[in-house]
């Protein structure tokens, strides 16, 4: 059995000890052992922070200004209804100023009128305006006490106009003529109406017989030496229609019947005087009919503004107007295709002066615009090479149409192709086949952006239509179906607080077809709209 061994006991002899009291030798590796690498400083600006903070923050900023300087666009588009609420409000503090209307939109009548054009489905609104009533009503009270009465005329008008009580506005507007009547001398406006009336001033100025008279009646109906002065003077007045009709002078004789009618519609010479009008008048029309039919289009214009200017709701006079300006363009072409163009400018001119906006007209430019760069080109072009040329656009519209490619890329498409090859030879049967291949697919082409909204893609569409049958009646139609398309997004986005894109929706409908089903309304409803925000 071996002996115990402690734990201080050598384990290797006499050589333990020399093993623990010799230091550790590392291994080297020569020349290696000279490198020493550190890490890359971190770069530190004087306030202890790295640069891609400030880069936030500046960012940071910028972002927050934008937002406070957009902040009520955004509002507008991000919460449309809230533009709606701005114009209530302001319209609530408006009527408690007494601020009840404005020119310049800041009244609570027009701020109110805005409101319901942008949001017509809320009530708040419309009560708005007939809280704008009852104190119009009661502002007409305080000017008449204070003897304010042409304030109290403007109050009691703005009251009328927003529907206040009837009974209220009655009461309110007897109260005003009598206080007026004691305030302004009847008896004296009485006498210088006779006065003016001997002197043979029947309606000349304010200060002659018949305003004179119509004072007098306002403040005092039932004065009989008023009514029967007025009624003398208008039987004078209307001796006056048979030498004016006899020279020709046929507005003015109208002219004379309305300003007798104005001042007393039940005068018993009204209706003999009506009568002759009337005659005169078909008599006229006749005139200006034969006129268009013999091709003396500006006699047949010069006789329909007459009529019009004296009635402009006549609508046979509009009628008339129409048909001259359609003949105005027709002469246009036709002079433009024999090289007549002082002529033809001469003709397009009349046309826009009968017909502005004129999808007729336009079609009557583009024509005339081709046959002048027809004629340009004419000289250096022998009738081969133009043949040669024509076919060879043809075939690249060919091409183009195989591709798809109908209205794009601009210059290289079919429509493009077919447009150079008419402006060359727009009598060319090829060139006519052509446009009436290609005719269906640009009608798709409308159909497709229309029924997707894609207005300004139907409109070029329409613009192809157009050129490729400028007689189509179809494409008229269509440019009306567009326009109305107009109204009708305009219409939402204005709902939606998008004045700009509503402006913008009306002058593309009106130049489309200014007499189109609704324009008016909505044209309405964008001024309202503008005028109070600016």
């Amino acid at each position: 059995m071996s002996p115990r061994r402690d734990d201080d006991t050598p384990r290797h002899g006499g050589q333990g000890a020399d093993i623990r009291a010799r230091p550790r030798i590392e291994p080297r590796q020569g020349w290696l052992d000279g490198i020493r690498f550190r890490d890359p400083p971190r770069t530190v600006d004087s306030a202890g922070l790295p640069p891609v903070f400030w880069w936030v923050l500046a960012a940071f900023l910028v972002l927050a200004l934008a937002i406070f300087q957009f902040r009520q666009p955004l509002a507008d588009w991000l919460w449309p209804e809230t533009r709606a609420q701005v114009l209530r409000e302001q319209a609530a503090l408006a009527l408690s100023k007494g601020h009840l209307s404005a020119a310049d939109g800041s009244g609570a009548r027009e701020l109110y009128e805005a409101a319901v054009a942008l949001d017509p489905d809320r009530n708040e609104a419309r009560e708005g305006l007939m809280r704008v009533a009852d104190a119009a009503l009661r502002q007409a009270g305080a000017a008449i006490a204070q003897h304010r009465y042409p304030d109290a005329h403007q109050a009691m008008q703005l009251a009328r106009d927003l529907s206040a009580p009837r009974a209220q506005t009655e009461a309110m507007a007897a109260l005003l003529q009598q206080r007026e009547a004691e305030h302004a001398g009847v008896d004296q406006l009485l006498a210088n109406a006779l006065a003016a009336h001997r002197t043979g001033r029947l309606d000349d100025g304010a200060d002659s017989a018949l305003p004179l008279y119509q004072r007098v009646l306002a403040l005092q109906p039932a004065r009989t030496e008023a009514l029967e002065g007025r009624e003398d003077a208008l039987t004078d007045l209307l001796q006056q229609l048979q030498p004016l009709l006899a020279k020709g002078e046929l507005a003015k004789a109208a002219r004379i019947v309305e300003q007798a009618r104005d001042y007393d519609a039940g005068h018993v010479g009204l209706p003999e005087a009506r009568a002759r009008i009337a005659s005169a008048v078909e008599q006229r029309r006749q005139r200006a009919d034969r006129d268009l039919r013999n091709g003396r289009l500006d006699a047949a214009f010069a006789g329909y503004r007459l009529l019009l200017d004296i009635d402009p709701e006549d609508a046979a006079a509009m009628a008339g107007i129409e048909r001259t300006g359609n003949a105005y363009a027709d002469r246009a072409e036709r002079r433009a295709s024999d090289f007549r163009f002082a002529e033809a400018e001469a003709d397009l001119r009349s046309a826009r002066a009968a017909m502005p906006d004129s999808g007729k007209v336009r079609d009557a430019e583009q024509h005339v615009e081709r046959a002048r760069r027809m004629k340009i080109r004419a000289p250096t072009m022998s009738a081969g090479e133009r043949k040669n040329q024509v076919g060879k656009l043809l075939a690249e519209a060919e091409r183009s149409a195989g591709r798809g490619d109908w209205l794009t890329p601009p210059g290289d498409s079919a429509y493009d192709k077919l447009r150079a090859a008419q402006a060359l030879a727009p009598t060319d049967p090829a060139v006519k086949r052509a446009a009436a291949r290609a005719l269906p697919a640009v009608r798709r082409c409308y159909e497709d952006e229309l029924r997707g909204n894609r207005l300004r893609r139907t409109q070029a569409c329409l613009e192809a239509w157009q050129q490729l049958a400028p007689n189509d009646r179809d494409a008229r139609g269509a440019r009306t179906r567009l326009a109305q398309r107009w109204i009708a997004v305009g219409t939402e986005r204005l709902g939606a607080g998008e004045l700009v894109f509503a402006q913008q929706a009306l002058s593309e409908a009106r130049a489309l077809d200014p007499n189109t089903a609704g324009l008016d309304e909505f044209a309405t409803r964008v001024r309202t709209a503008s005028a109070a925000d600016r």
